[in-house]
């Protein structure tokens, strides 16, 4: 009779010794994370629109998370409107806002790598190639006047900081041939609506 009741103390003193380093870890784990409130972040964000990237490019890296270090080659406000037909006024509006985003989102996978790049550390007139977060390749070099290039695409402004983002302001769209077809002027001469 003796033994069965050690026996049972000792499984009993194990789950009570399980029991409380669990919820021990549990408090430590709780009281050790940082409470995050979604809502001031995004307001911060919202706050600080810069203009040397855009509403456009805003947009984009409002996709990412922000304490992740990414390089993000933006197109100019010119460049979405000359290769991807996107204008302020009438891509934001609320019938536009779904494709708008559609657009965006697809060229921010094109254009964005899960590295911090920055232009002093791009080797001059060697090419340096990353996959972007969608697969495509982009071959990255420095042309003899100091402005990066990715993919044949020349950049207008260099190692913007949006926390741990690097951006790039590039003078066309990093896009792969499929996507930049959906963009082209169709036979009969009229552009697509996008």
């Amino acid at each position: 009779m003796r033994r069965g009741w050690c026996v049972k103390d000792s499984i009993a003193f194990v789950c009570v010794v399980v029991t409380v380093c669990s919820l021990m870890v549990v408090m430590l784990s709780m009281l050790r994370l940082p409470e995050v409130s979604i809502r001031r972040n995004s307001a911060i964000r919202q706050k600080f629109i810069d203009d040397r990237i855009g509403k456009f490019g805003e947009m984009m890296l409002e996709m990412l998370p922000p304490d992740l270090a990414f390089t993000v080659f933006i197109p100019s406000e010119e460049a979405f409107q000359r290769d991807l037909r996107l204008q302020l006024n009438r891509s934001l509006a609320a019938e536009q806002m779904n494709d708008t985003y559609a657009v965006l989102s697809r060229v921010l996978g094109f254009s964005a790598v899960p590295w911090a790049l920055y232009s002093q550390t791009t080797p001059f007139e060697r090419e340096v190639c990353f996959d972007s977060l969608s697969g495509l390749e982009l071959c990255i070099w420095k042309a003899s006047d100091g402005a990066m290039m990715v993919n044949r695409v020349r950049s207008t402004r260099m190692d913007i900081r949006k926390g741990q983002i690097v951006v790039h302001i590039m003078d066309g769209v990093i896009m792969d041939f499929e996507f930049e077809q959906s963009f082209q002027v169709d036979d009969g001469g009229e552009e697509e609506e996008h």
